[in-house]
């Protein structure tokens, strides 16, 4: 009796279930999404050992997660106080099996009468050592190489591809801000990193980018890895005795640095990833309360054109309950196809953003969490029992004489 009710109002009945479908649709989307971000977010650690150390620079006297030092750093605040030395007595940490310092940067690479403006990444001889990286040919630069301010470069994959094609590139010269420099590898196909497009990119050695290219004597981030990562407490504590000595800290508040372990890096990226999603689950859910609030006005509405109906039914017999339930039935009926079509919604949009990504080179995921369907059904039935409730007793309460006298 409830379809057919809904059958007779097609039109009504479709814009109400497209109402909460819609909203449904977007809290699948958002929870296959979120899981999909977390896996890319995590993902995107993949590339450093679990033992690695990762020693920033930062503002003195703000948190290392601060808003204060993200919007400082990103809006051309240099801090300048990581220097060899550092890279050097952190080495000497007797838990620290490989550091390296690292600095970026951007010039005009050119070869065979093709200029590319391409960014330079001034890395450590010991990056395999730290990171998980590989290479396709060639070697990487060495000690000497780096110590000696060799002009070498290793190309990543697709800046290999652009300036040489099919042709051999290591034993190449390639010129780099006009200077030439030996390619001696290609790394592996890296994919993007943290937005970054890792196969576009040149590596030279720090010291090299450094001296010959930047015209500088300091390091953006020095990059470590343990021997042993459950002495990561202790080794922490060492590296931040370190700095503090070799840049006259005696007040930890005022650390022009921050160091963070691979674990540190996860849980918190996670936890961002975590509550930006909750807070967009719980927006949606509010929205989906303003619908409930539409299908207490169409059932409102229903209950008020159908009043000669609800006599008739009571005066040949028909008890409240009868009432109630047919009316309560409706209400649930509507809210639970909105909300399997919004699950339907909510899986197709939750692919076109995996392809999507995947295009776009993203390490994404796709996965509907089975909560995020539960949560929809369970919301939109109990959303259609809670605002259907009110016109279901209104009509179930009606006076079977008054209700006839309205034909």
């Amino acid at each position: 009796m409830a379809f057919s009710a809904l059958m007779a109002q097609r039109t009504r009945s479709i814009l109400t279930i497209l109402g909460i479908s819609i909203g449904i649709a977007i809290v699948i989307t958002i929870m296959a999404a979120g899981r999909g971000l977390d896996k890319f977010v995590l993902g995107e650690l993949d590339a450093f050992s679990p033992d690695a150390l990762s020693i920033e620079t930062k503002i003195p006297s703000v948190g290392k997660n601060s808003t204060d030092n993200s919007a400082g750093q990103s809006t051309g605040v240099t801090i300048t106080s990581l220097k060899d030395k550092d890279i050097e007595d952190i080495k000497k940490q007797p838990n620290i099996a490989a550091a390296y310092g690292w600095v970026i940067g951007q010039g005009v690479v050119s070869y065979g009468g093709l200029d590319k403006t391409l960014t330079l990444m001034g890395e450590g001889y010991t990056l395999p050592d730290v990171e998980k990286f590989t290479l396709s040919s060639g070697r990487m630069f060495t000690r000497e190489e780096e110590y000696g301010l060799q002009q070498v470069a290793v190309l990543g994959d697709k800046v290999k591809n652009d300036l040489f094609g099919q042709n051999e590139a290591v034993g190449k010269n390639i010129y780099i801000k006009g200077k030439p420099f030996r390619v001696v590898g290609v790394s592996a196909k890296r994919g993007a990193s943290f937005y970054m497009d890792m196969d576009n990119l040149i590596i030279i050695p720090t010291k090299t980018m450094q001296k010959r290219v930047l015209g500088i004597d300091y390091v953006r981030s020095i990059m470590a890895r343990m021997k042993d990562g459950t002495k990561v407490d202790a080794t922490v504590a060492d590296i931040n005795a370190i700095l503090r000595e070799n840049h006259n800290i005696t007040d930890p508040s005022k650390d022009d640095f921050a160091v963070s372990s691979m674990a540190e890096a996860r849980k918190t990226l996670g936890s961002v990833v975590q509550g930006v999603t909750f807070l967009l689950v719980a927006l949606v859910c509010i929205s989906l309360i303003v619908g409930g609030v539409g299908i207490m006005n169409i059932m409102y509405v229903s209950v008020t054109e159908r009043t000669f109906e609800i006599g008739l039914r009571k005066a040949i017999g028909a008890k409240n309950k009868d009432i109630l339930l047919q009316f309560l039935s409706e209400a649930v009926l509507l809210t639970f196809l909105g909300g399997v079509f919004g699950i339907i919604f909510g899986v197709l949009i939750a692919l076109l953003i995996y392809f999507v990504a995947i295009a776009n080179n993203f390490k994404w995921v796709f996965s509907i969490p089975i909560s995020s369907i539960i949560l929809s059904l369970g919301f939109s039935t109990f959303i259609g029992i809670v605002f259907g409730l009110y016109p279901a007793k209104r009509a179930a309460n009606m006076d079977p004489i008054e209700a006839l006298r309205k034909e």
